[in-house]
């Protein structure tokens, strides 16, 4: 498993994947083995690789931090001005004074990183392909499909609407888990009013629209990689949901395109990170962006944890498409009407780096 790029001519991609997969010891269990090259499966190809440098001088200019602080005061028509600026110009910012206690985030980040620390053999129960049940454990969720795998391991577990058995959840994560759940929803419902204010929206339209109810959680763990600059954490990828709320630690690593070049999500004690996504986009006809990101391989010698919850909509046999209220003769409806679960099926059967389901249903 250890071949290193070019190494061997007989390498098999597919079958080095699969000796990885079937181990089921995911990239943690490589880093514990002592290994100080990557294997060939995660070196990614030179062209990818060559945009590694290309990142903003002016990052922390870049990314916005929101104070939401008085959301319900006269305070809420600037802070909805400064998260709609945010949504068109770049689809990322970063809130703080949300009302999450900073000890809520810092014991679910110590609880995920808990996990990922278990021993291969109790955290292999959970490592699964599978990711219909309601929790998995594996390693880059398009493996498969990917033209290389990414440096990272991850723990999925299904919140809604039809949430994972509570007990399936890991012990050693589980009430962490469900508590952050709750409160991120609270703090969701909150920022999709603040999302439609900012289209001229009602406050309620994407409740209404039972986008609180389907979500789902993903608990990233990237280990320190021997070789940073010939992989990646997670390659270039836009989210295909309504909207995404990050827990990150401290270490860094997000990085967000903005024009030609990457700018760095720099981690704020405390703060939590908010895009767009592609449906979202979709609905607001493009006023809202939902933007390429990625994640570099950690070189850091600690891993770098983040937990993310993935918002779409609970009624996935309904048509969606851009708000009638964006569509004019001015400007006209940019993308065609879709049926939910065909978009989520054709998101899981892609590799992350291909083009953005918003290409995809664009007139």
């Amino acid at each position: 498993m250890a071949v290193k790029g070019g190494a061997h001519q007989d390498y098999n991609h597919l079958d080095e994947l699969k000796k990885f997969d079937d181990s089921k010891m995911g990239v943690k269990g490589l880093v514990d083995s002592g290994l100080t090259s990557i294997p060939r499966m995660f070196v990614h190809p030179t062209e990818t690789l060559s945009d590694l440098k290309s990142v903003a001088r002016s990052a922390s200019q870049v990314i916005p931090t929101i104070d939401l602080s008085g959301v319900d005061s006269d305070r809420r028509p600037a802070i909805v001005e400064q998260v709609s600026h945010a949504c068109r110009k770049l689809g990322f910012f970063q809130i703080v004074n949300h009302g999450l206690p900073l000890e809520v985030l810092n014991r679910t980040i110590a609880a995920v990183k808990a996990f990922h620390e278990l021993p291969t053999e109790v955290k292999n129960q959970w490592y699964r392909r599978e990711t219909s049940t309601g929790v998995a454990f594996f390693s880059n969720v398009d493996m498969y499909k990917a033209k290389a795998a990414s440096w990272r391991d991850t723990l999925q577990v299904r919140l809604g609407p039809v949430p994972s058995v509570v007990d399936d959840i890991p012990e050693i994560c589980r009430n962490e888990i469900l508590e952050w759940s709750r409160q991120a929803s609270q703090l969701v419902e909150i920022l999709m009013e603040l999302l439609c204010e900012g289209l001229g929206l009602n406050a309620g339209k994407l409740k209404e629209m039972t986008f609180l109810e389907s979500k789902g959680l993903v608990g990233h763990y990237y280990p320190h990689c021997p070789q940073p600059d010939l992989t990646f954490g997670i390659t270039s990828h836009t989210d295909p949901g309504v909207l995404t709320l990050l827990l990150q630690d401290q270490i860094g690593g997000l990085q967000v395109k903005h024009g030609e070049e990457w700018v760095e999500v720099k981690p704020i004690p405390g703060a939590l990170v908010i895009n767009i996504g592609d449906i979202l986009q979709i609905l607001s006809n493009d006023e809202y962006k939902s933007v390429d990101h990625r994640v570099l391989a950690n070189p850091s010698p600690d891993p770098r944890v983040s937990i993310a919850i993935f918002f779409t909509a609970g009624k996935r046999d309904g048509l969606y498409g851009p708000f009638p209220e964006l569509v004019s003769p001015e400007k006209p409806a940019l993308y065609r009407q879709f049926v939910l679960n065909d978009y989520i099926t054709r998101f899981f059967t892609k590799d992350l780096a291909d083009k953005t389901l918003t290409n995809y249903y664009r007139i």
